[in-house]
């Protein structure tokens, strides 16, 4: 059976590292653990991109998914007045670097710059991703502020209810 290597739902485990956020080692030893299906197409393990996505999906702690799911409503913001957000961001990042001029903050502050600096499209992105690189920036978000008051309150109700639905047997 020949398998199509460069369809869009076949990955590289390259590209698969890309959307986790982690190494394309460290993928190679989630395939070879079974923890990750691939296909092999002469030497190269090809991926789909169902599994890649559900296995990303998997990872999220209750604390992630109530971050990703207030970022869902940051973007939402982000997309309706794309420049009063950037300059809040921007001005929350400069007050937190101030505060976090040294260390593993410090750090995440840095690469949230950087996301910054490359604009609205990369911020959105960053915003909704389930890389553990996105998880672990969300932690340290240069967004507080953003949402009034009353949409954060709706938002983090609607995530409980969701939750309870979802992962509360």
């Amino acid at each position: 059976m020949t398998v199509d290597a460069t369809g869009p739902d076949r990955l590289t485990t390259g590209q698969a590292a890309a959307l986790l956020g982690t190494s394309r080692q460290h993928v190679v030893d989630l395939c070879r653990q079974g923890l990750l299906p691939f296909e092999t197409v002469g030497t190269h393990r090809r991926l789909h991109r169902k599994d890649v996505d559900a296995f990303a999906g998997r990872a999220l702690t209750r604390e992630a998914a109530r971050a990703l799911w207030l970022h869902h409503a940051v973007a939402g913001r982000l997309v309706l007045d794309p420049g009063g957000t950037m300059t809040r961001a921007r001005s929350n990042l400069d007050r937190l670097r101030q505060v976090h001029p040294t260390g593993m903050t410090a750090r995440w502050l840095t690469q949230w710059q950087d996301v910054l600096d490359a604009g609205v499209d990369t911020v959105l992105d960053v915003l909704t991703s389930r890389s553990q690189q996105a998880v672990e920036l969300r932690q340290n978000s240069p967004f507080a502020g953003v949402l009034p008051e009353r949409d954060r309150l709706a938002a983090l109700a609607a995530f409980r209810a969701w939750w309870r639905k979802d992962h509360v047997a």
